[in-house]
């Protein structure tokens, strides 16, 4: 399987579990929830996860940057659906929890357990318990 067709495959998992209408949908998720999740980890967890991701996923958990900015360790779930789902251009961050656990469930299809747990440990609580609901 070439990285193309695993990310197609990647794509209609958000699609389907995410409720959403088009793979254009999916790849606007998928951007969404990596660049905040980029944001709201350690240095080194969010490099493992570069690391373990095709080129272009792993890119978008890099490529986000704040001048300033602390990684709020206690954020709350609901802050992170809104975030989400701002990034994404959506407008109802309470159905922004289908594809951002869409987007999760299919990142963590990518990943190795090892990087799995490395995920769960570097984000707060409650994004730790929705990472690992998904």
């Amino acid at each position: 399987m070439t990285q193309t067709t695993d990310l197609n495959a990647y794509y209609d998992v958000i699609q389907t579990l995410g409720y959403l209408l088009t793979p254009a949908e999916a790849q606007r998720w998928s951007t969404a929830v990596l660049k905040t999740l980029g944001l709201n980890m350690s240095r080194s967890a969010k490099k493992q996860l570069k690391k373990a991701l095709p080129k272009e996923l792993a890119y978008d958990v890099g490529r986000i940057f704040r001048l300033v900015h602390f990684r709020d360790k206690t954020m709350p779930r609901e802050d992170f659906l809104k975030e989400c789902a701002r990034r994404a251009g959506a407008t109802d961050p309470v159905f922004a929890r289908h594809p951002v656990k869409a987007v999760l469930h299919a990142l963590k299809d990518l990943l190795d357990d090892a990087t799995i747990q490395t995920v769960t440990d570097a984000l707060a609580p409650e994004i730790s318990r929705l990472w690992q609901e998904a």
